[in-house]
């Protein structure tokens, strides 16, 4: 069954909060004013004013604005990695409202170093407190285009995950660009994906439940893995978690025009991102774009959007090549909220029900019972929901 309310009644002109100011892309990613307000060649209809987001995303988004950080576009890869993060915000405003910043106490946690293809990588091992194993696994990669970010950073959704599936996640710090170009962090996820196979039982986990699961240009990562293990004839991951993925290879979606200057990600981030990995021809390689790969054979695939975020449009495209491939697909795009927000579950209500749906997806994929459905959502957020 499908559900889809016009987007012409769930967004909103932008707030100013959002708005990159003029200097932050000048220079950069001048054609984005260029782009026309509808894109020809997309099943996505024309691009709309960016929505607005909900009160708790905007006081995640005005945190953020307050730490000062500099537009990622203007600084090297170097200077962008010491730069304010979500993470960042998110702790500032649990801490205005009296709350807690230390991680879930469901889940601990042990920072090691695993050998992968040759590599040493530093890693992150999660594992719930409820039961003594052997529990599934989740192969996670983290966010930030490739060239920015960590498990540190990304540590509320990888930590959700293990706590909502109540499986064993391995978040990985791949090799970053551009010291280590296209395909070198497709290769450490898919070195990791093997690893975790092999050593599952020293994790207290099960090498037949194997998942992988990313956000952002982690969420390519996850889906790039399993086309990978595909290609080489190796055992496929049970299932796919792809929350808000990088699934093409242009600029040009309706959403990218929607979001050109949204915050924390725009489209000029985008570029930036994609010149520091790829080069234009790599770009159309279908573990970059991965809209135009082949799914067939494919595991039951979870796929989860945020509506302010240049990066809608190509999940939820993929999403439906998925499905028209005979995937088991299950897509959903959260109103109100941004890029980044599925880690901020201790601020945000719709990443804690984000995070939920991961787990209870992920939980059916391993044969379990998922768990009991939350508060009922809203008209707008049910009406958004694809299966």
């Amino acid at each position: 069954m499908m559900f889809r309310i016009s987007r012409h009644l769930c967004l909103a002109a932008a707030s100013a909060a959002l708005a990159c100011t003029a200097s932050d892309d000048a220079g950069v990613d001048s054609s984005a004013a260029a782009v026309p307000a509808t894109v020809p060649g997309t099943t996505d209809g024309p691009a709309l004013p960016p929505a607005t987001p909900n009160a708790q995303m905007q006081a995640v988004l005005d945190s953020l604005t307050g730490l000062g950080g500099k537009p990622i576009p203007t600084l090297t890869p170097a200077e962008a990695r010491t730069q304010p993060t979500p993470t960042d915000a998110v702790k500032k405003v649990l801490t205005a409202l009296g709350k807690p910043t230390a991680p879930d106490p469901a889940v601990a946690s042990t920072d090691r170093t695993i050998s992968v293809g040759g590599r040493s990588l530093p890693a992150r091992i999660y594992t719930p407190k409820t039961g003594a194993g052997p529990f599934p696994v989740v192969v996670y990669y983290h966010g930030g285009g490739w060239v920015i970010g960590s498990k540190e950073v990304y540590d509320g959704g990888a930590r959700g995950i293990a706590k909502n599936a109540n499986a064993v996640v391995v978040s990985v710090d791949y090799r970053l660009a551009p010291e280590n170009k296209f395909p070198a962090a497709h290769d450490d996820a898919y070195a990791t994906y093997e690893w975790a196979l092999k050593n599952a039982a020293s994790i207290k986990g099960d090498p037949n439940k194997v998942a992988v699961a990313g956000e952002s240009a982690g969420g390519n990562l996850a889906v790039a893995t399993a086309l990978t293990a595909k290609q080489k004839g190796a055992k496929m991951p049970v299932a796919i978690l792809s929350v808000y993925p990088i699934a093409s290879g242009d600029t040009v979606s309706p959403s990218y025009v929607e979001n050109a200057n949204a915050k924390p990600l725009n489209r000029a981030m985008m570029a930036w991102f994609f010149d520091k990995y790829v080069t234009p021809a790599q770009r159309q390689d279908p573990r970059i774009n991965l809209v135009g790969a082949d799914f067939s054979g494919f595991p039951p695939t979870t796929i989860i959007n945020a509506q302010i975020d240049p990066l809608r449009t190509e999940g939820e495209s993929l999403a439906e090549r998925m499905r028209s491939a005979g995937v088991a697909v299950e897509q959903r795009t959260f109103p109100g909220v941004n890029h980044e927000f599925f880690g901020m579950a201790a601020a945000v209500d719709a990443a804690r029900d984000a995070q939920m749906m991961a787990g209870n997806a992920l939980k059916t994929a391993f044969g379990a019972a998922p768990a009991a459905a939350g508060p009922a959502m809203g008209t707008a957020d049910t009406a958004m929901m694809k299966r």
